[in-house]
Parts: C-alpha cells; structure tokens; sequence
C-alpha cells in the first residue's frame, strides 16, 4: 500500500514566466489573515513589503511599509499599493505581504508582474 504525501497546507499557486526576457518566478500563498507573493528574478526573497487597507470608509486608504530591503524604489511601493487595491477590490479585507527580488525595477516590469499577480490570483 502506497501512502501519499498530504497537501500543502497553505492554498497556493506556483508560476514561472518570462518578463522583459528575465525568468521570473511568482509564488502565490492564501494564508487566514494575509496573501503572501514572492516574486523573484534574482533567485531569492528581494525587498519585503507590506501593504493594509486601513478603515472600511467608503474611500479607504492603503498604507504600503517597507519591512525589509530597499526602502528608496518607489516602484516597488507602487507596485504594492496596485496589489492591495485590487485586493480590496475584490471583497478582501486581508493585508498583502509582498517580496520583490528584481534586475529590473522598471515601470514596465512592475505593470507585467502585476498582471501575473492578478490573473492567478487567490483571493
């Protein structure tokens, strides 16, 4: 009798696409209270975000912080702050945790993962 490994715990999604022709690797997690995406050109973790919405306004505001990396790349906050709304958009109240580890921190760039992000979203 075989036995067979039980499933990652965590909903997730893995994904590898080319992006401005550099391999790019995405890594989706639906966890209870956040969605963690790693996205990675660079084979590790890169600038750790975090992105909230904060209020249930009719007009809230998002609050994108920097926990770790390089805190002067405003795409990188940019890019973040699309995530969340679209997040929030979609009826979600949870908050983003975001890792970019990128070569190319371009606006170009951030418009191609984001919508690689937002096709295979989990939320």
């Amino acid at each position: 009798m075989g036995t067979s490994a039980p499933a990652f715990p965590v909903a997730h999604k893995l994904l590898s696409v080319d992006v401005k022709g550099h391999k790019t690797d995405v890594i989706i997690c639906r966890y209870d209270d956040h969605f963690l995406v790693i996205v990675t050109q660079i084979g590790s973790m890169g600038t750790m975000l975090r992105a909230r919405k904060d209020g249930v306004m009719i007009h809230p505001t998002f609050n994108v912080d920097v926990l770790l990396g390089k805190n002067d790349q405003p795409m990188l906050v940019a890019c973040a702050r699309h995530l969340i709304e679209h997040i929030s958009n979609s009826g979600s109240s949870k908050s983003l945790v975001l890792s970019l580890g990128l070569k190319d921190h371009s606006w170009e760039t951030m418009k191609a993962i984001i919508s690689v992000v937002t096709e295979n979203c989990l939320w």
